[in-house]
């Protein structure tokens, strides 16, 4: 039998969570790293030399990865204000991309970027690691079974803490990088996880504001009321001003029992009082150190997407995958910054 070779990988970014995917690819047993590339060559360079059980070619820049026959796909972490830009040239060039949330500024951004992949005919996978805790994938499974009747009720929560000096790096917080502030940089994960096992929101009313513990441009404090396309109704609170910060949830109440998603961890309550536990804690990122988490959940999704393209099947978390997040997030902006309510796109 005909052993498949590890798809080959090369990360753009040496930001704050390369380090992660950098540790998660060297454990991913279907992926070989095999480059970096950053517009920061030397922190591109310091990077590769904490590799010390094989040689990571530091490329030059992005026409370099591109013209490089032995890429098979780029990990982009890099800022979303210039995605399009990243995007385009390796996508043209037949390299598969899987990107740090979020896929764009905005909505629209995001949808340019699916649409470069869409035309260039290679593979979009987004990074939204939480949907592959163990606790997040038993929860997938038995919603999508209807075991519990229909959801009523979602309360969607973000409590996290960051200290001034994360938003004192330029351009962390603002529009024109970020393209805003706690929704799209932080709590688009739990948005993303949550969307995914709830279906997608109709409509929407918001209040977004920048409390006094923060100089920063964008929010870091925000509460909607959330109207499902389901009929269901819902609550999503976001924060990086709660200090001490502490760990995003998820409760779904449905006729028969609620689900509640923390740390890990999946607990089902029936209405008939039985209880089950699934999964296992796990630090998550919410406090001061933004980097306090396992970097297993990247590593799965590494893994798929290596395995995505070996098979030719798509991958678990397609660039498409992410728009209702992204419209979510645009319409809470724009009923916070309106007071109306805002309606999402069908």
């Amino acid at each position: 039998m005909t052993q498949t070779r590890p798809k080959t990988a090369v990360l753009i970014g040496a930001g704050m969570v390369a380090r992660t995917h950098v540790a998660a690819c060297l454990e991913a047993s279907n992926t070989d790293l095999i480059g970096i590339q950053s517009r920061s060559g030397h922190r591109a360079e310091a990077l590769a030399s904490e590799v010390t059980d094989r040689r990571l070619r530091v490329y030059s820049d992005l026409a370099e990865v591109a013209a490089d026959p032995g890429v098979d796909f780029a990990i982009v972490l890099t800022p979303p204000n210039a995605r399009a830009d990243i995007v385009r040239p390796l996508a043209e060039a037949g390299k598969h991309i899987l990107l740090e949330k979020p896929v764009g500024r905005n909505a629209d951004e995001a949808r340019e970027v699916i649409q470069i992949c869409q035309d260039a005919n290679v593979r979009l996978g987004i990074v939204f690691q939480h949907r592959m805790r163990a606790a997040s994938l038993a929860a997938a499974k038995l919603v999508a079974s209807h075991s519990f009747g229909p959801l009523g009720l979602a309360e969607i929560a973000v409590p996290w803490w960051r200290e001034q000096a994360y938003y004192d790096e330029p351009g962390r917080g603002t529009y024109g990088r970020d393209g805003g502030g706690v929704l799209i940089s932080q709590a688009i994960h739990t948005i993303d996880l949550a969307l995914s096992l709830t279906g997608t929101v109709k409509s929407v009313r918001a209040m977004a504001k920048t409390t006094r513990f923060h100089q920063m441009e964008a929010e870091d404090f925000v509460v909607a009321g959330l109207e499902f396309t389901s009929g269901a109704i819902g609550s999503l609170t976001a924060s990086t001003a709660s200090f001490p910060g502490s760990a995003e949830s998820i409760t779904l109440h449905f006729d028969d029992a609620s689900l509640h998603l923390e740390s890990g961890k999946l607990q089902i309550t029936w209405r008939d009082g039985r209880e089950e536990v699934l999964g296992e804690d796990a630090a998550t990122g919410g406090g001061a150190d933004p980097m306090a988490f396992t970097y297993a959940w990247h590593q799965s999704v590494i893994e798929d997407f290596s395995n995505a393209l070996t098979t030719g099947r798509a991958p678990a978390i397609p660039g498409e995958a992410a728009l209702p997040a992204h419209d979510l997030i645009d319409a809470i902006t724009r009923a916070a910054n309106t007071g109306s309510v805002q309606e999402l796109p069908l």
